[in-house]
């Protein structure tokens, strides 16, 4: 039986970058890999959110995925935060639109209780969840690494049935979704 799809996953951020990549082959998961973007040393924004975008793309081009979850926390109490993670998202997001990939966002909420069964699970709660699900020999010191792997396997468990997360197959549907967003 060949490789059904490759699922890329990723959880933005400012400073980190988490992302992990697994294959569906049949029913199962397998672990291809993951690792994490360090954007602590960089000062310049634009910087940073161009180096999501060129790491995205080379992802895409190494592993070619099928399709790409996203972690998506749509709430924060600070507003400059919110808006530079959701940046970070957006040339993630862009990353994949550009490549037609389709890309599934999904709440950290969500993605902890398809991991772990608990919404409210600490990130070393769904980091042992994965090492268990995913024979996993070790787990990388930043955790980061482990959010996006676990968006990419809340992907897997909800293939089919899209509840909670949007879905985007390209720009044009992107759009569709979000016209109130767009300036005619």
């Amino acid at each position: 039986m060949g490789v059904e799809k490759i699922i890329l996953g990723i959880d933005p951020g400012t400073t980190i970058m988490g992302f992990g990549l697994i294959k569906i082959v049949g029913k199962k998961m397998e672990f291809i890999q993951m690792n994490e973007l360090q954007l602590k040393k960089y000062d310049d924004h634009y910087l940073k959110l161009k180096l999501i975008f060129e790491r995205t793309i080379e992802l895409i081009d190494t592993y070619n995925p099928d399709e790409i979850a996203i972690e998506a926390p749509f709430f924060g109490k600070n507003v400059q935060s919110m808006l530079k993670l959701g940046r970070a998202q957006g040339v993630a997001m862009a990353a994949g639109l550009s490549r037609q990939i389709p890309i599934t966002e999904y709440l950290p909420k969500k993605i902890k209780m398809a991991i772990t069964g608990n919404g409210n699970a600490s990130k070393e709660q769904v980091a042992l969840m994965l090492k268990s699900l995913l024979n996993l020999k070790t787990l990388p010191k930043n955790l980061d690494a482990t959010d996006g792997l676990a968006a990419a396997v809340c992907h897997f468990y909800n293939s089919g049935k899209v509840v909670g997360g949007k879905s985007y197959t390209g720009w044009a549907s992107f759009v569709k979704q979000n016209e109130k967003r767009v300036k005619k």
